[in-house]
Order: structure tokens, then sequence, then C-alpha cells
């Protein structure tokens, strides 16, 4: 039983700890490395946020579609302006992470 998650966390931790070398770089300090793994982590908790939310609105979107029918044309407006905005703050991640690339 401790056997199967030893390999997986010391790859884990060899990974995190590893500093790449950049021959040009001013930064010696091995900010960039951690700069780098933020932002690949706050792209990809944002995608993940935005996917599940739009996968929850667009379920009970059609959901209230099918209950009714009539209203798809009340419902599938709000519901695509919400869609936009979730995307939004996927896409603000993004440049975010943009941003703290060129930081360092």
């Amino acid at each position: 039983m401790r056997k199967r998650w030893m390999a997986p966390v010391l790859a884990m931790v060899t990974a995190l700890l590893a500093q790449p070398a950049f021959a040009a770089d001013a930064v010696t300090d091995g900010t960039r490395g951690w700069v780098a793994l933020a932002a690949g982590l706050a792209i990809g908790i944002a995608a993940v946020g935005a996917g599940l939310g739009q996968g929850r609105a667009v379920a009970a979107a059609m959901e209230s579609i099918g209950r009714n029918p009539n209203a798809a044309d009340r419902i599938q407006t709000p519901m695509i302006i919400g869609i936009a905005f979730m995307e939004a703050l996927a896409i603000y991640a993004l440049v975010i992470a943009f941003f703290l690339q060129g930081k360092v």
C-alpha cells in the first residue's frame, strides 16, 4: 500500500524542485520556475472552473427548456451571456498568467 503512492510523490517532488537552467537570464535565484508553475496552475484551475460552470449552466438551461419548450428563447439568451462571462473569467486568468511570465 505504501509503495503505490511513493513513486508519484517522489516524481512530483522531483519535478517541483528541479530548476531549469536559463543561459541568458538575469534571474538566478530560481523564481522563474515557480512563476511558470503558478501561471500554469492558474490557467488550469481557471479552465476547469469555467468548464464545470458552463456545463452546469447548459445542463440547467436544457432541463428548463425540456420542461417548458415555449420559454426556450427567454432561457437561451441569458444562458449564452452567462457562458460568455464564464469564458471571460478564464481568459482573465490567461492574461494574468502572461503578465506573471513577463514580470520575471
